[in-house]
This record gives C-alpha cells, sequence and structure tokens, in this order.
C-alpha cells in the first residue's frame, strides 16, 4: 500500500521532507499537497517574506523528486476564498489542510505543535516533526568567514567583500573575485531559513515585504530583497571575541556605579565603535554578582550567557514588554537600543519605577546623545533617570561623565533673572563642567561649556559676566529672536548687536524705523516683553557713521603703546611682551579686567561683548590703556 502524507506549510518551509527522502526515508510515498499551503507561499512570497521564498523553493524540489520517480506528487483541493485568507491566523488555512488528509485517508505532518494537537483532537493520524537537536552541518555562508572576519556582505553581481579586523582596526576586503549570482544567495537563504526552523538557537527575528533578519546562534543575518533593496544582498554579522567588563578601561568606575546607587547607565557611541560589546559585559559582570538581569532588544543582539533572558517587543512594542517586566521585577534590564521615542519614555518610566536601567544609544558625540536624551525625556528628571554617561569609541571608554541637577545661572548669562534649574553634565576624572541642560523659552537647550582663558571680568562688578573668545551662545538665540519679531515690521536687513544679556541696539533701514516702533512704541514694546531684555532701534545710517566699524578687520594704536585689532566679530589686544602672562586692564586709572594672554601675545574678546564695546568707547574718547602684570 502507498503511504499517503499531507504536508502543512510548517514543514515545506522548513525543508525537512526533501532532507527525510533524500536521507531514504517515505521513498515511493504519495505527496499531497494542498492547494491552501500552495495559496499560503505564493501569499507570503507575493509580500516579500522570505519563508514564501523558501516554501516554494521546496515544493520545486519536491517535483523534481517526482520527475526523477523517487516519489509521487499530486495536487489537490481549491484555492481558499479571500475571507478564509484574511481568517489565516485564526486557523482557517490550517483546517483546510486537515481536511484534504481526512479526505485522501492520509497521514497528516506537521512541525507546528499546535497544529499536531489539533489534528489528533479530530483523530488523524499525525507525524509531528520535533525540532532536531543533533549537530548541524556548517551553513555555505560560513566558508566566507575566518578567524578575523567581523561581517560579510554578498550581493548578486558583486564580489563578495567582509569587513575584518578587530573593533579598533577594521578593514574591508574583497574574499572573492567572481560575483554571487541570485541563484547562489537564494540557495544559502533558504538554507539559512531552514536552520533558522530547526535550530534550537536560531530565530526569524524580523521578516516584513523584503527583509528577514534571523539570528543562528552568535550570528545575526539580514536577508534582503526586491522591492527593499536594488537586488538580493545577505549580510552576516558576527563577534570575533567575548571580553569581560574587566578588559575595559575604567570598568572599576563602572562597578561601583551600577553596584552602588548610580542605577541609570547610558552608553553612547558610534556606529561599530563596542556599545554592544560593553553593555554585554555589563550584564554578564551584573548577573555573576548575584542580580536578575533581563534584556530589551529589537531585534535581539547581545551575546549574553542563558540565565539572562532576552525579551523583545510584545504585539510590536516594547511598552508591552516594559509591563511585563515590571511584574518580574528584575534588578537591571539592558535596553539595547534607544532609537525612537517610546524607547525612551519606557526606558525613563522603568528607571522611576525603580529598576536599575543600562541603556544603548547611537551618537557621534556627547553632545548628540544628550540631545536625543533632553529631546524626549522632560530634562527636569534627567539626572534621576540617567546619573553616569559612558561614551564609548574603538572599543575603548573615552570618556565618563557625571549628570547632576542645580538651581544657577546658566553660563554664558550673569543676571540673576536668568537663575533657572540646569541639568550638568560633568567629567568624572576631573569635575570640570562640560555641558549645561536648561529651559529657554519653551526650548530645551543643550549648551557646551567652554573653559576660557579670562579669570575674571569685573567691569563692573559684580554685574558683569565671564567674557568667551566668541559671542555667548545664549545671545545669539536672543539676537534670532529679535531678528524674527522685528523682520516681522521691516523690508530689509535687521543688524542686532548685543551689548549684554539684558540690553541690545538693533539698526534697521531708516525708512523701517517708524513701523517697528509703532504708534506710541506699541510694537516695539511688546517685542521687549516678548522676548525679555531692551532693544534701542536705531536707523542704519547712525550705525554706518560711527567711528569705529566692525565689518572690515583693522588695526588701532592706543594710547599707552597697546594696540588692538578688530574683525566682525573678534576684537584682539596685542601685547606680545606679555605673551603668557595673566595681566590686569586699566583704561586710564579704572581697572577694566582681568585676563591671560595666549602664546601669540594676544588677548580675544568677542566684537558684541560688554568689554570688548567699552574698549572701543575708550579709544574714542582718547583714553590711555594700560596692561600690568599680575
Amino acid at each position: 500500500m502507498i503511504l499517503k502524507l499531507v504536508p502543512d506549510t510548517s514543514v515545506v518551509i522548513d525543508g525537512r521532507i526533501t532532507s527525510m527522502i533524500k536521507a531514504g526515508e517515505y521513498q515511493d510515498a504519495s505527496i499531497i499537497i494542498p492547494e491552501a499551503v500552495i495559496a499560503e507561499l505564493e501569499a507570503q512570497a507575493n509580500q516579500g517574506r522570505e519563508i514564501g521564498f523558501s516554501g516554494l523553493t521546496e515544493l520545486q524540489s519536491l517535483c523534481k523528486m517526482a520527475e526523477q520517480g523517487i516519489i509521487e506528487v499530486k495536487f489537490v483541493g481549491t484555492r481558499p476564498s479571500l475571507e478564509q485568507v484574511k481568517l489565516a491566523n485564526s486557523g482557517e488555512i490550517d483546517a483546510l489542510i486537515r481536511n484534504a488528509a481526512i479526505e485522501h485517508d492520509a497521514r497528516f505532518i506537521t512541525s507546528d505543535v499546535v497544529q499536531a494537537e489539533v489534528a489528533r483532537a479530530k483523530g488523524l493520524d499525525v507525524i509531528y516533526l520535533k525540532p532536531q537537536q543533533e549537530d548541524f552541518t556548517p551553513l555555505a555562508i560560513d566558508q566566507f568567514f575566518d578567524e578575523r572576519t567581523i561581517a560579510v556582505y554578498l550581493k548578486e553581481r558583486v564580489s563578495p567583500v567582509a569587513k575584518k579586523g578587530t573593533i579598533k582596526e577594521m578593514k574591508l576586503e574583497r574574499i572573492r573575485e567572481q560575483p554571487t549570482t541570485e541563484y547562489e544567495l537564494r540557495n544559502m537563504a533558504q538554507e539559512i531559513l531552514e536552520r533558522a526552523k530547526r535550530d534550537p538557537d536560531g530565530f526569524i527575528e524580523l521578516e516584513k515585504r523584503g527583509v528577514t533578519v534571523i539570528q543562528i546562534g552568535s550570528m545575526r543575518i539580514a536577508i534582503t530583497r526586491r522591492p527593499f533593496s536594488d537586488g538580493m544582498e545577505i549580510t552576516a554579522v558576527r563577534p570575533i571575541v567575548d571580553i569581560t567588563l574587566d578588559e575595559f578601561n575604567k570598568a572599576d568606575v563602572i562597578k561601583n556605579r551600577i553596584l552602588g546607587d548610580k542605577r541609570g547607565l547610558l552608553i553612547a557611541g558610534p556606529p561599530g565603535s563596542g556599545k554592544t560589546t560593553l553593555a554585554q559585559s555589563v550584564a554578564t559582570y551584573l548577573a555573576d554578582s548575584g542580580l536578575v538581569v533581563k534584556t530589551m532588544e529589537a531585534p535581539r543582539e547581545l551575546q549574553v550567557p542563558d540565565y539572562i533572558t532576552q525579551y523583545t517587543t510584545l504585539d510590536g512594542s516594547m511598552e508591552n514588554t516594559a509591563d511585563v517586566l515590571l511584574l518580574v521585577r528584575p534588578d537591571f534590564v539592558i535596553f539595547d537600543e534607544l532609537r525612537k521615542n517610546e524607547d525612551f519614555r519606557v526606558f525613563a518610566d522603568m528607571r522611576l519605577a525603580g529598576i536599575g536601567m543600562i541603556g544603548v544609544v547611537h551618537a557621534i558625540g556627547a553632545h548628540d546623545a544628550l540631545q536625543r536624551l533632553s529631546d524626549r525625556v522632560d530634562f527636569g528628571v534627567l539626572p534621576q533617570i540617567v546619573n553616569t554617561i559612558i561614551f564609548v569609541d574603538k572599543g575603548e571608554i573615552t570618556s565618563v561623565y557625571d549628570v547632576g541637577f542645580t538651581i544657577k545661572v546658566p553660563e554664558g548669562m550673569s543676571s540673576e533673572i536668568n537663575l533657572r534649574p540646569v541639568v550638568t553634565i560633568s567629567g568624572y576624572e576631573t569635575g570640570d563642567l562640560v555641558f549645561e541642560i536648561f529651559k529657554y523659552d519653551s526650548d530645551t537647550i543643550v549648551m557646551p561649556v567652554i573653559q576660557q582663558g579670562i579669570i575674571s571680568t569685573p567691569l563692573k562688578p559684580p554685574s558683569v559676566q565671564k567674557e568667551e573668545e566668541e559671542e555667548p551662545s545664549s545671545w545669539k538665540i536672543v539676537e534670532k529672536d529679535i531678528q524674527r519679531e522685528i523682520g516681522r515690521y521691516t523690508e530689509g536687513y535687521v543688524d542686532v548687536h548685543m551689548l549684554s544679556e539684558n540690553k541690545a541696539v538693533v539698526y534697521i533701514d531708516d525708512k523701517d524705523v517708524p513701523a517697528a516702533i509703532g504708534k506710541g512704541g506699541k510694537n516695539i514694546a511688546g517685542i521687549v516683553n516678548k522676548v525679555g531684555i531692551g532693544i534701542d532701534i536705531r536707523p542704519r545710517s547712525e550705525f554706518e557713521s560711527q567711528p569705529v566699524q566692525a565689518h572690515a578687520e583693522e588695526e588701532l594704536q592706543l594710547g599707552g603703546g597697546v594696540k588692538i585689532r578688530m574683525d566682525k566679530k573678534q576684537l584682539a589686544i596685542i601685547c606680545p611682551e606679555q605673551s603668557g602672562k595673566i595681566v590686569d586692564v586699566f583704561a586710564a586709572k579704572e581697572y577694566l579686567f582681568t585676563a591671560t594672554v595666549n602664546d601669540s601675545g594676544e588677548i580675544h574678546l568677542a566684537k558684541n561683548s560688554t568689554i570688548a564695546q567699552e574698549m572701543i568707547k575708550r579709544y574714542n574718547d582718547g583714553d590711555t590703556i594700560r596692561l600690568r602684570p599680575v
């Protein structure tokens, strides 16, 4: 009697039938393929999903075996209706396949445990193919890897290339002159997909139209095809080293913090810098220290021990995953990586709930990492969420930053009017302030703090701010606000000169002055109230007739033998005989400020700063400028 078999879609996709027939099983059998199986595979292939192409390739192999007389293949039944296709997830297609086995009195073969149990309940003779546990032969793609290979890039009509070396030094090398063909890539893709279905350490991480991401052990494989990519491509990435936390520089700093009360950690760095390697080293260290550690990843790519459970999105959402983790109550969660707004929100909520959080974020520099975080998290609670920021580059920890909170006047502002909450980012080793984050006119500002040469600048203590070599960044923001507001009433260019953080002079075309001021000063009063500083409107003709011009670079001789050089943005005091010294600057007998003369024998001031404006005024008044070493 001829053995009759009806396979379901799961068996056709994983390629187990052809493997068993080649091994001598089920030869001379009659393989009955329901049209419902073909319809489901065709639908998957039309959606660009790799499992659809893999299943159709398997059917082609069965037909070739039938032509060789090894087996018999029959196609039976009718194609499912549109309504049945829509209800495929509810089991309608599976029911049609089981009915085919009943009608032809055939054995039902499946690798889907639910399908097997339902078929047994219906009284069918079921062959359930359990996941294989034996050792597997190497994949075809393994031939492109050696001990130095980090990633392999295969594309149709292009010679294969590989990235080799270490995280610190990587180089792209051609590994074969002969280009890969679409046929070769299709066979590799099917083999990879079949392995993922059978291997307990393999799974399909992501599958959408034109792209499939598969994890097999430590190797992550992305398969793309048209229409997502312009040709079929397979990219395989694997780690080449297993690094412990102790092998990183500054490892003791990280240990002390995560095992102490600073349990909010952000790991930042450019792509391929070693962020994920550091994150998995931290995860292993925490787990080995007796803590319960889980991960949140989409896709899952951390290479961690089996006792660390890796979670991905639940129903397409990390928020749902977080709800589960809050019930599990781990000590630490490794979030790799933060990209979407939802990711940052979930990270913040879990940290505020008391769970230790370690996040990974792509950023070229520390400023970019802070900007991404501050744009999505209320800066007022940022220090409660992230205590430490670690920047990684080329496999090494290059910087460690402390995150704090205080009430102060931000750098670049001096008036007590500007007192506000400020998040401070300081270098761990030096304690120097590196960044400040604060609110300005409803915008969150991430301001780099520049270490300057001027020690103190009490032109009229204590109300005058420390001077920078360039105009303070906060002034630039105010300048743009003023230009925008006054530009509503003018046709020509609006030229704004900040005299201090509370005062600005604005030059506009003479004909636009009445409109900008408005009847009874109504317009300018409204602008002053909006931007929060005093504004002096002046005609441009007055600006062009001033004794000292700022647009062309020029050198002026001051009384006392001191020279100054000016260009559009900067005023430089030229004093080569005082090179490298700290000096007090006087106008006549009045002390102005103290500064450090650079190695070129110059003191640089922002052209629009209060001190620079005072220097210009003293020149116009004919005062003598003197420098006295401290």
